[in-house]
């Protein structure tokens, strides 16, 4: 339900005065556009009023969401309420992507930070919405990965993507080469590799980046490729979100057979201590994603 409403608003913006700046600053230090508080506004009411969840946590909130009836939930939500909001002026897809936990205790009205700060592999669900020329759901529950798309005629999503199986390797990168002076030797020297004449291996790899980390995975994971998002000098740990980008993508990245990383360790195995904490991001194609490691920890 949060989806349709956030999917009505995203189809308007255009018409309504719900584009641009609130005047406000994040907790990522972002400045917050309209259209994200809107979002982060309608999923924590509507998600927060059926009373399966005790706690929430959202990119766009300092910390944690206590919603009303949490005394009956049995599950944290995690949240990115429009991903890639930077582009909504420019008619580019955004998404929602969510993460979904069991409570550690059995009492939900004791649920705490704790609760939202667990492996990304004790996720129970994971998922997320891109709205672009259509609108599609894709979700797991550790049992693989289905897709959904939105039909406005009966206002219902309807599955469309069936066992989702994405491919070993592929021939498309996502990342964003205009931070390349930013970039660690291994990051650079991985690029000369996929730009490099080899139709062995099938490169020269081709370029494919959007600046809406949903839309670039969601892409790739149909059409096999990479999305990097690596360590520079200014971001040395990263820059994505580790519980509201980086766990619930790289849940359903592998439970449809690929691969993500930090360069070093598997995402999913990722302690977190804080609930913005950042981290660099390798995940799509497993070949593709393991090269990518060999050249970050210097065994190429």
């Amino acid at each position: 339900f949060a989806a349709k409403l956030v999917r009505r608003e995203v189809v308007r913006a255009g018409l309504v005065d719900i584009l641009g700046f609130t005047g406000d600053t994040n907790i990522q230090g972002e400045q917050v556009k309209k259209l994200d508080l809107f979002a982060n506004d309608k999923i924590i009411n509507a998600i927060g009023q059926h009373g399966r969840f005790a706690i929430m946590g959202s990119e766009e909130n300092d910390g944690i969401i206590i919603p009303p009836k949490n005394e009956t939930g049995s599950y944290a939500l995690l949240f990115d309420p429009l991903d890639g909001s930077s582009n909504i002026d420019v008619n580019v897809s955004v998404g929602t992507i969510f993460s979904i936990y069991k409570l550690k205790g059995d009492d939900p009205g004791k649920a705490s930070l704790n609760d939202c700060l667990q492996h990304g592999y004790e996720q129970v669900a994971a998922g997320y919405v891109i709205y672009g020329s259509s609108v599609v759901m894709v979700y797991t529950t550790g049992h693989g990965v289905h897709g959904f798309t939105y039909d406005p005629t009966i206002g219902e999503f309807l599955l469309s993507h069936e066992n989702i199986v994405t491919p070993k390797s592929g021939k498309y990168y996502s990342i964003n080469e205009g931070s390349y002076a930013q970039f660690n030797e291994g990051t650079k020297k991985y690029l000369d590799y996929i730009k490099e004449e080899d139709p062995a291996t099938g490169r020269p790899y081709s370029t494919r980046y959007i600046g809406s980390l949903v839309a670039d995975f969601h892409r790739n994971l149909l059409t096999g490729g990479i999305f990097v998002y690596p360590p520079t000098i200014t971001h040395p740990n990263g820059k994505l979100r580790l519980m509201y980008e980086a766990n619930p993508l790289a849940f359903i990245c592998e439970q449809a057979g690929g691969r993500a990383t930090n360069g070093k360790e598997r995402i999913l195995d990722l302690k977190p201590s804080e609930l913005h904490q950042r981290t660099p991001l390798y995940i799509g194609s497993e070949e593709d994603v393991m090269i990518a490691e060999e050249f970050e920890q210097g065994k190429r």
